[in-house]
């Protein structure tokens, strides 16, 4: 079948190329009487703007490309589906990577997104240093938005939620249920969140009277499979904390299956919290827990800052470090006061 070109539609519509061009590109302003005789012009032979050469003419290509730590974690799909939805409320298509964890693979990532001409980058990045060569020499050459990670010694803008506020949240909510001491069981310390709700974990539990220590911190992986090692070393320890603060969801769920799986009861015995209020959560058995990751509100702000940092926005400004402020959802994992 002969491709339809855009002269085709020309002589359909009684019109010139350019004015085509006009009417669906959505440049120059064209009557809206000519308006719809091309583009019924352009339904009726099946023609489609070629996205390539629209891109060459405007210098735009409405994508942007995003890279996460991990797909496979069930936050960064809800952050990525958040991301996607602002982006498409915009008129952009999202490009998406996975970093596997590996500042290596990041990079390769990042590097494949800027020779693809996207039009900005999004990125949680997955190490707290070894991510930062990349993130600043992608930086130099497109507009770049961290989103709830970051690297520092860039000039680039981040959202994401106050990590350190949320941790006074849940050590001020175990307290008041009664526990008077809390283990904490988190990702080792690579990357901004982990060490960020960690110091926040251990200074406010000082500040609370909340007994903890180097032998109730044990640092591993985001998994569900770590959550339920991490209770079983404490639990051979001997003695065991009343409450265990957990750096992401994933972990509190492995250790609320290990609690249960050890004749430890939540909450009775055990208070167990968790972080992200990935949709899980609500399903488990207690229900847990959790700090809300407002991922709809971070992805809004990440597509605006996106958008500013592009040029749509002030021309010229400091880098916006936006940290939202969070949210501490109760469930049956804890005990109220």
């Amino acid at each position: 079948m002969q491709r339809v070109t855009i002269a085709d539609v020309a002589r359909r519509a009684g019109v010139s190329t350019a004015t085509v061009s006009r009417a669906l590109s959505g440049g120059r302003k064209v009557s809206a009487d000519v308006a719809d005789r091309v583009r019924e012009a352009a339904q009726e032979l099946g023609y489609a703007v070629n996205p390539i050469a629209r891109a060459l003419r405007v210098s735009r290509t409405d994508t942007v490309g995003m890279v996460v730590p991990s797909i496979r974690n069930p936050f960064f799909t809800a952050l990525v589906e958040s991301v996607e939805h602002a982006l498409g409320a915009d008129g952009k298509e999202l490009l998406l990577c996975d970093a596997q964890s590996d500042p290596v693979t990041e990079a390769r990532r990042l590097d494949a997104l800027v020779t693809r001409n996207v039009d900005g980058i999004i990125v949680s990045p997955c190490h707290g240093t070894d991510s930062t060569p990349a993130v600043q020499r992608t930086a130099e050459r497109l507009p770049l938005v961290q989103l709830d990670r970051f690297v520092g010694g860039t000039s680039t803008d981040w959202v994401g939620v106050d990590d350190i506020a949320a941790m006074r949240a849940v050590v001020e909510h175990v307290r008041e249920g009664g526990a008077r001491s809390a283990a904490y069981l988190g990702a080792r310390l690579t990357n901004s969140s982990s060490e960020l709700r960690h110091a926040g974990f251990l200074r406010h539990a000082e500040e609370l009277d909340l007994e903890t220590g180097p032998q109730w911190t044990l640092l591993g992986d985001y998994s569900v499979e770590w959550g339920e090692r991490a209770v079983g070393l404490l639990a051979d320890s001997g003695r065991l904390p009343e409450a265990l603060v957990c750096a992401d969801d994933l972990i509190a769920l492995g250790a609320v299956r290990a609690c249960r799986t050890r004749g430890i009861t939540v909450p009775d015995r055990m208070q167990v919290t968790g972080f992200d209020n990935i949709e899980f959560t609500r399903l488990a058995e207690p229900p847990l827990t959790t700090v809300d990751q407002p991922t709809r509100r971070i992805a809004d702000e990440a597509v605006r800052l996106l958008a500013d940092a592009a040029g749509d926005g002030p021309a010229a400004r400091d880098a916006a470090h936006v940290a939202l402020v969070p949210k501490l959802v109760v469930r049956d994992s804890t005990r109220t006061g």
